[in-house]
Parts: C-alpha cells; sequence; structure tokens
C-alpha cells in the first residue's frame, strides 16, 4: 500500500523545494498524521465552511504512506550499510595480515631481480582500505607472472590466489559498507521532501482547526502538534534556567 501511494506521489513530492532535514522523528509524524486525520471527521462541515478544501484531508493518508515506505527504504539501505560495515571489521584484519605477508615475501624472493622488486616496493607504498585492496589484486598478478623466485623460499603459491580472491570480497564489502554516497543523499533527499510534502498538508488542516475552534480548547488541541508542544515548552523552560 505504501509503495502504492508513492508511486501516485512520486511527481508530486519531487516537485517539493524543501528537503530540509525533519523536525520530528517520522515514527512521531506518521504518528500524528494519522491521529489528526482521525480528529478532524466530525469537524468536516465547520472547517469546511471556513475553507477548508477536504481534499487535503483526503490527502493525508496517502502522502504518509508515501513517507513511509521511503523511510523503509532509507532503514533497509542503513541497516545493509551497518551489517557490511560489521562484517569488513570482522574481515578486513585478515586482509591486511596476507597484504603485508606478500609484500614481505615478494621484497626477499624478488631482491635480486630489480625491475621485479621495484613493482614490490610500488606496491607497498600507500594506505588506506582501497590501496590494500588495489595491492592484493597486484600482488596476485605478480605471484602469477613470477612465480619461481617465490616457489624457491618455500612461498605457497595459493596465497597470491587467494589475494586475488579476497581483493574481489573485500571491494564489494567496502562499498557495502561506505554505501552509494550518491543513493543515500537521493534516498534521503525524497525521503525528506515527503515530509515536507506532508506536513504541508497538516498544517493547512491545523491552521484551519485553530482558527476555528479558538474558543474551544477542547476540540483545539486536536488540531496542534503534542511532539512540537512539548519540544517548545523544554526550551523555553530551559531558555528561562539560563
Amino acid at each position: 500500500m505504501s509503495k502504492t501511494d508513492y508511486d501516485l506521489l512520486a511527481a508530486e513530492i519531487e516537485k517539493v523545494q524543501n528537503a530540509a532535514t525533519p523536525n520530528m522523528p517520522i515514527s512521531v509524524m506518521l504518528q500524528e498524521a494519522e491521529n489528526l486525520e482521525h480528529w478532524v471527521q466530525e469537524d468536516k462541515v465547520l472547517l469546511t465552511a471556513v475553507g477548508l478544501d477536504w481534499k487535503v484531508v483526503d490527502s493525508i493518508s496517502p502522502r504518509a504512506g508515501a513517507l513511509r515506505y521511503l523511510q523503509g527504504e532509507w532503514n533497509k539501505e542503513f541497516q545493509s550499510k551497518d551489517e557490511a560495515q560489521k562484517e569488513w571489521n570482522l574481515r578486513s584484519p585478515e586482509a591486511y595480515a596476507l597484504h603485508d605477508e606478500l609484500i614481505h615475501h615478494g621484497l626477499f624472493a624478488y631482491r635480486n631481480m630489480p625491475d621485479v622488486l621495484t613493482k614490490v616496493q610500488r606496491i607497498a607504498d600507500g594506505s588506506g582500505h582501497a590501496d590494500m585492496i588495489q595491492d592484493l589484486t597486484d600482488l596476485c598478478a605478480l605471484g602469477k607472472a613470477y612465480p619461481a623466485p617465490l616457489t624457491a623460499i618455500g612461498v605457497d603459491l595459493k596465497l597470491f590466489d587467494k589475494a586475488g580472491v579476497l581483493s574481489e570480497e573485500m571491494a564489494d564489502l567496502l562499498a557495502r559498507a561506505n554505501g552509494s554516497r550518491m543513493h543515500s543523499n537521493v534516498t534521503v533527499q525524497t525521503r525528506n521532501k515527503a515530509y515536507i510534502h506532508l506536513k504541508e498538508a497538516m498544517d493547512e488542516v491545523r491552521r484551519c482547526g485553530q482558527y476555528a475552534f479558538w474558543r474551544n480548547e477542547e476540540r483545539k488541541r486536536g488540531y496542534v502538534s503534542q511532539y512540537m508542544k512539548v519540544k517548545v515548552a523544554k526550551s523555553k523552560a530551559k531558555t528561562s534556567e539560563e
């Protein structure tokens, strides 16, 4: 249902200019939207009389559905990155250890082969995860190209094969741990636009409700964000203490 809501409203959401970070948790916003939609029903006659287009009320549910879907997509992406980061933390020490071991073997095995030794020294330069991953690929290729000196000092050539496989696996893992920055930005910006899209409808309903019930506190309270009310109260209390 939420995916359907988003598909129907995607074009509208994309037109939203404001993609600012939400000023309340998405879960709270969604609950307040549901509460407001329920609260407003018995006031339809009075609210439409003061100028509220009831289509705005009817749009709250699908707008909330679109936001719920996009928040779910963001949560999945965040969780995937978190899981990949944990796996990277678990496996990267092995990759770095193999990297250091193969360079150690290469510097000794190719000590009498200046051209090849230079290649090993060049691989040994640099630092960082991406550099280590590329080094494993280069070391794999070097071991396959010049196996004899390695065999002569008792090095297991399977280690170089392992380096090639590990390089591919760690490259994929690092990419998932980092996440696609562009994709992450697009996901969160669209989520933020959907938040504003829902907020615009809720704000319009609340303005009309507060106007219509300005002398009826019992009904008026349903047209006020309780989260923001508490937040403002805490802020004022903190200011008065300073």
